[in-house]
């Protein structure tokens, strides 16, 4: 697989690894909570206010990742959302990827896919055959 941006990716990588999980306050205590982040906004709640140590991290702007490495797709090409053919005039098959958006259907994605072939895009969801077939 073609993979471009390694060193952007690998930035991010790093950064990443020097990230906290961040898990829903108590949810190691009930089996009925799940661990999907949730912000505690109790006035007393003890994760938001870190009261104890041990207490797991919030998330806040700092943990970010580096501005190089935003909007990437796992390839390394920048994930870009397209509607119709004219969409990918505006893209560079060289730097950009493309997502067709979901409420294109059929008949336009299959459009839209033979045209990105041609011009040599990376098509992260082309989910259509392309021998062409009706049915």
């Amino acid at each position: 697989m073609l993979t471009i941006n390694k060193e952007r990716l690998a930035l991010r990588q790093k950064v990443a690894q020097n990230r906290p999980e961040f898990v829903r306050q108590e949810s190691w205590r009930y089996k009925r909570v799940g661990l999907a982040w949730r912000k505690p906004k109790g006035i007393d709640n003890h994760q938001r206010r870190q009261k104890f140590r041990g207490r797991p991290g919030l998330v806040k702007v700092g943990y970010g990742g580096p501005k190089l490495a935003r909007g990437l797709h796992p390839s390394g090409f920048t994930d870009n959302l397209v509607h119709n053919v004219n969409d990918l005039i505006k893209f560079d098959p060289k730097t950009d990827g493309i997502r067709i958006a979901h409420g294109v259907g059929k008949k336009k994605r299959f459009e839209i896919v033979t045209k990105a072939i041609e011009k040599k895009f990376k098509i992260f969801n082309a989910r259509v055959k392309t021998s062409g077939s009706k049915s």
